[in-house]
Parts: structure tokens; sequence; C-alpha cells
């Protein structure tokens, strides 16, 4: 990459809006431009039993079905008195076609009724990078926080609303200005670690 003189293309597979945005912006400072995933390549069905496998699986799916370069990311968050739940299922929490707000309703009454009053919480991301000649890489950003008793904020997107990052002030990461939540978050670090290692490629 930095020997060509040409900026790295990356094709993303999420068509996420919320993750595109965030993805975007993070990779684009590291000088790295990414390009839509196309409307003709349906959805990947993520049936991993872990971020990485489904993050490997978008991923390679996409670059396949393109042949070029494509970039994915699997994230989950993890509680510790729901036993790691919702985990590698966060996106589905509350069911198939579930909303931000239905998952983040499910996580809150499901700690009302957990046995521990431990609210601690970690998000992590795995980004993953299918290159055409099979070469794969891919780096994981973890935050840890805890889970708060009702939302707050607008910002974001997901469980930004519930989730306290620590060390912090308090604030969810919905209350946060984008830049402040990249600063810190699971997907800024997964992201700008692997910025790093495409940059030394």
């Amino acid at each position: 990459m930095s020997g060509s003189g040409r900026s790295l293309e990356l094709v993303l597979a999420t068509a996420n809006p919320d993750k595109v945005v965030e993805i975007g912006a993070i990779l684009g400072q590291a000088g790295i431009t990414v390009l839509p995933r196309p409307t003709d390549v349906g959805e990947v069905e993520e049936d991993g039993e872990t971020l990485l496998d489904n993050a490997r699986l978008k991923a390679v799916t996409l670059q396949r079905a393109t042949g070029r370069a494509a970039v994915a990311d699997d994230t989950g968050l993890e509680v510790a008195a729901l036993d790691g739940a919702p985990g590698v299922r966060s996106a589905r929490y509350a069911g198939e076609g579930a909303t931000y707000a239905d998952n983040v309703a499910k996580l809150l009454a499901e700690l009302e009724r957990a046995p521990s009053r431990n609210r601690q919480a970690r998000f992590i991301t795995v980004a993953f990078v299918s290159f055409p000649d099979g070469t794969e890489l891919w780096e994981t950003g973890v935050v840890e926080g805890h889970i708060a008793t009702e939302p707050r904020g607008s910002n974001g997107f997901g469980y930004d609303p519930v989730f306290v990052p620590e060390p912090g002030d308090g604030r969810t990461f919905a209350q946060l200005s984008a830049a402040e939540k990249q600063a810190v978050s699971h997907r800024g670090r997964a992201f700008r670690a692997l910025a790093n290692r495409l940059g030394s490629m």
C-alpha cells in the first residue's frame, strides 16, 4: 500500500448506515478509501459462533462477490451478570428484525431479572479485511464499562444509550459526540489498529 502511491480501497461489507459513517470516518483519517457495499449483494447469514467467524464470513463474501479487498466488522456486547450475553447475538438479541430500542429494552429487562446486581460490561469489535489473493488481516478492539439503568443521550446507535465507558465522566456513548466516541470506542480502537497494519503493508 505505502509504496504504490495509491490510496487503498476497501469495499464495506456492512450496509448499516450508522456503521458506514463510523468506519468511513476512522479509515478515512488513515487515508483509506471505503467503497459502499454493492446493492446487488444479498445479506450474509451471520451464523458464526464467534465475532471473528462472522467478521470473516462477511468480508470474504463481499471480497468474492466484488473481486476487491473487503472490510467487515462484527461487534458484541458482553454483560457480566448475563454470563456474557448478548455477545455474538447482540444485533439480534430481541429477535430477527429487532430495532435498536427493542434490544436495549430486552437488555434492561434481563438485567432487572438477573440475580447479580453487577452491571459491568464490555464492547468488543473484530475488524477484518479479506484480500483477493487470500491474505486476511484482523484486529480486535475492546472497551470496558457498565450498563446504565435507563437510556441517556440521542447520539450513536445500538446499545450506545445505555453503555457507559470506563474510565469516563459518567456519560453514555449516546451522550458523547462522534469524535469523543471514536476516540475511546471498541470500533474506533479496532479500526485504528487495522489501519496501522494496513499502512505498514
